[in-house]
């Protein structure tokens, strides 16, 4: 089991994910402050000015019970999101995943790739168990992605928030080791050889 201070570079077919610098601020400003973004994760912090931005990337680096990730696309080396592996509890090896992909990076398979690419490192790589999210019950578009890449609905909290003047329900989800195992991101297809002697990522 590994702990989360090495910070990979995650290369796909689509996007290549890779740790941020204080340079990528400027443009994790917009991406966190899109309409899309703030409908589906919360208004930024009033307080959240670019300079906190930099001392936030800047200091990804140096964490050792997370991972986060800058998913660029592969084509361009343009930032259009970021993936997170947090909340790690190394005695039940599980984590939580959360990602943000910016209008630029949506509607091209870029943010289905990046969640592949960082959950097989999970598993693969860092020896998890389970990984776990939550999404909110209206954010179809993500939850059909968790759902393609091998996530399993496992309950609802029902009303749980309330945005845009309606009660929102948040929906958790979760992948367990054996499972990843079994299809590696791919549950729609036939059973994957074994990982075994495997060190790709993100197939």
């Amino acid at each position: 089991m590994s702990d989360f201070s090495v910070k990979p570079v995650l290369t796909g077919e689509r996007t290549v994910l890779r740790p941020f610098t204080e340079a990528d601020a400027a443009v994790m400003a917009e991406i966190i402050g899109d309409p899309d973004v703030v409908r589906f994760t919360g208004e930024p912090a009033a307080d959240l000015t670019e300079e906190r931005l930099r001392d936030w990337y800047g200091s990804r680096s140096a964490q050792t019970d997370r991972l986060d990730l800058a998913v660029t696309d592969r084509a361009t080396g343009e930032l259009v999101g970021e993936v997170v592996l947090f909340e790690w509890d190394a005695r039940a090896r599980g984590c939580t995943f959360r990602t943000l992909i910016g209008p630029r990076g949506r509607g091209r398979g870029l943010g289905t790739e990046a969640t592949r690419l960082i959950v097989g490192h999970g598993f693969e790589r860092l020896g998890l168990h389970r990984i776990e999210l939550e999404a909110y019950g209206h954010n179809t578009r993500a939850l059909r992605v968790y759902e393609k890449v091998g996530f399993v609905r496992e309950g609802v909290r029902r009303e749980a928030d309330f945005r845009d003047g309606r009660w929102r329900d948040w929906v958790l989800m979760a992948v367990l080791e054996q499972e990843w195992a079994a299809h590696r991101g791919h549950p729609d297809l036939p059973d994957l050889p074994s990982l075994s002697g495997s060190g790709s990522t993100g197939r």
